[in-house]
């Protein structure tokens, strides 16, 4: 099996807040259980981008879901990536789905899911979700725990 120092370049380094989604590195490591169904579950409660109208910044907490095969997400990496939307003007369902669907390309899971829980704009809460297909019989499926938003009182 690959070590982890051969995947995980960013690990142990300090390592500056890459400038866009585009330009973060996101490191895959092997996973050592491989022959396994299991879930592995990422929570970023502090998610920040920027409305790409508007400017201003837009704030929800993400849960991200998989059901890994041969590769984990190194955390340090997907921290750095996802902070890498501060600055980074998307609407709410491009930076849900685009995160969903760069973790795939990566990591080629079994299965993942990830749900965009975002605070209110205008009013309006939008919550986005986006899954690869149907989830494993075979892993527990927690609830993501975050609540509707249900506004003051």
């Amino acid at each position: 099996m690959d070590s982890i120092e051969t995947h995980a370049k960013q690990l142990g380094q300090q390592t500056p807040l890459p400038a866009s989604p585009e330009a973060a590195q996101l490191d895959r490591v092997p996973n050592p259980h491989a022959d396994t169904d299991y879930l592995a579950r990422f929570t970023a409660p502090e998610f920040t981008s920027l409305c790409p109208v508007t400017g201003q910044p837009d704030f929800a907490t993400l849960v991200i879901d998989y059901v890994p095969d041969r590769w984990l997400v190194e955390s340090k990496s997907l921290k750095l990536y996802l902070g890498a939307f501060r600055n980074h003007g998307a609407f709410h369902e491009d930076c849900t789905v685009g995160i969903g669907r760069r973790l795939v390309a990566l990591l080629e899971p079994r299965w993942l899911r990830i749900g965009g829980y975002w605070y209110p704009r205008g009013g309006i809460p939008i919550d986005v979700f986006w899954q690869t297909g149907e989830p494993l019989k075979s892993v527990w499926l927690p609830d993501q725990g975050v609540a509707p938003y249900r506004g003051r009182g």
